[in-house]
């Protein structure tokens, strides 16, 4: 097919990431369709895993309507299409995963597709991604899969030993892991413990992309984390690997983390040497979440440990509103928009162009390091909140005004503008009230 072709064929394939997905593979000629049905009707396999199985590289394995009581595992680049998230739906109940993409026992592994499915009733993840590149996991429903997650000690006995840190963990609906140049996109992903996970467990997460997903009513833990923890065992390496560079990007997120303590969107660099930099919060929307709608977070650390890498964090164009206070070690004196918190400096934050509403806090920092925040519309009680010692640069927001006015002069306040607690070295720079942004959602 020529490129010309390819191009037509992608402007009119209203699926555009699973249609083309293929096409660029080198194998294309050779490659062929395999079919599942629950009754083995018309030469199809009984069961999605043996389809999967029999499948060769560049495959195609389509997967009829019903459901298939298994857990599948996919070591090599084959797409796996289900009929619809409505008809198609593996009840992996009793059983570790859903669906694992295993590129950690297959290295190399890249290029597959996971689309159309119901993913439910796991005991751990719906969807686990590992050691895997240039793959899409887009238009699936992946929701109640926690099922052996004790809640009240958030425990989760079985878990493999390759996903370290935290037991919560394991009742996410979607979950990378040393994955580069994954895109999640227009899943729903509700009733898990959380919504989606990109941790560094198994190898470095890094330039992944999350979008178009409705993440939602998952208990526990936040919509979407990006959390840099400890090596896995088998990986010998000595230090955290990373999640770097990820895009997190017109999502929308909402009521996560209720019963335990889940922002809407959360980036920690945990413990010595954790590494969640240059990682990107760009035309969500973010409402009434357990703690604020994107927490940044850093916990102590013995002295003399290595640096965490917590820098550049770029929150952009969100719409956040209605969410609740940060608690522990990183609490907000009431509800907040955003939280960046740490006894590590994190430098470079810039927080542009968001509209913040309904919370008592637009921005609050507890941090060292240095933080900009610019062109944000902050219709809360207090507009920045510099609760530490670090330094930030907040001008040409627009504070205090629901009424649309350009100037807040127009409308009056509804508090001020920025405070600093009685820790902060010095002013903590004023807001003067510019142009009010047309950034957010």
């Amino acid at each position: 097919m020529s490129k010309t072709k390819r191009r037509a064929c992608c402007a009119r394939n209203a699926a555009v990431i699973c249609g083309c997905f293929f096409l660029s593979l080198s194998h294309l000629a050779v490659a062929k369709t395999l079919c599942v049905n629950p009754k083995g009707s018309s030469g199809c396999y009984t069961t999605i895993g043996a389809a999967v199985a029999a499948a060769s590289a560049g495959d195609t394995v389509n997967v009829g309507p019903g459901q298939y009581a298994e857990s599948v595992t996919i070591a090599k680049p084959i797409a796996l299409v289900g009929s619809g998230p409505e008809s198609t739906i593996i009840n992996a109940h009793g059983l570790a995963t859903g669906i694992y993409v295993d590129g950690l026992d297959n290295g190399g592994l890249a290029n597959v597709l996971v689309t159309g499915f119901t993913v439910t009733n796991a005991n751990f993840e719906g969807i686990l991604v590992t050691n895997t590149s240039s793959s899409v996991i887009a238009n699936n429903h992946v929701a109640n899969n926690d099922q052996s997650l004790d809640y009240a000690s958030a425990k989760c006995p079985g878990l493999p030993d390759f996903e370290t840190n935290e037991g919560e963990d394991c009742g996410e609906g979607v979950h990378l892991a040393g994955t580069f140049n994954v895109t999640v996109a227009n899943n729903v992903i509700e009733l898990n413990s959380g919504g989606i996970l990109l941790s560094d467990e198994t190898g470095e997460t890094y330039e992944n992309l999350i979008t178009g997903n409705t993440v939602r009513d998952n208990a526990l833990d936040c919509g979407i984390t990006l959390a840099s923890h400890a090596p896995a065992p088998q990986t010998k390496a000595k230090a955290p690997f990373g999640v770097v560079s990820n895009n997190i990007v017109a999502n929308r997120v909402s009521r996560n983390g209720l019963v335990g303590m889940g922002a809407g969107v959360g980036i920690f660099a945990p413990g010595p040497g954790n590494l969640a930099f240059s990682n990107k919060v760009i035309g969500n929307t973010i409402l009434n979440n357990g703690l604020p709608g994107v927490a940044v977070h850093n916990h102590a650390a013995p002295p003399g440990a290595p640096a965490p890498n917590y820098n550049d964090i770029v929150i952009l164009g969100n719409y956040i509103a209605g969410n609740g206070a940060d608690t522990q070690d990183a609490a907000t004196p009431a509800s907040a928009g955003i939280n960046v918190y740490g006894p590590a400096p994190a430098y470079a934050t810039e927080i542009l162009e968001n509209t913040i509403q309904n919370e008592a806090i637009g921005v609050a920092m507890n941090n060292p390091g240095g933080m900009d925040v610019h062109l944000n519309n902050l219709l809360t009680g207090v507009g920045v909140n510099n609760l530490g010692k670090g330094s930030v640069n907040a001008t040409l927001n627009f504070f205090g005004c629901n009424g649309g006015a350009e100037d807040q002069s127009q409308c009056g306040t509804k508090g001020p503008a920025i405070v600093s607690s009685p820790s902060s070295p010095g002013p903590v720079p004023t807001a003067p009230q510019g142009p009010r942004p047309r950034g957010g959602m």
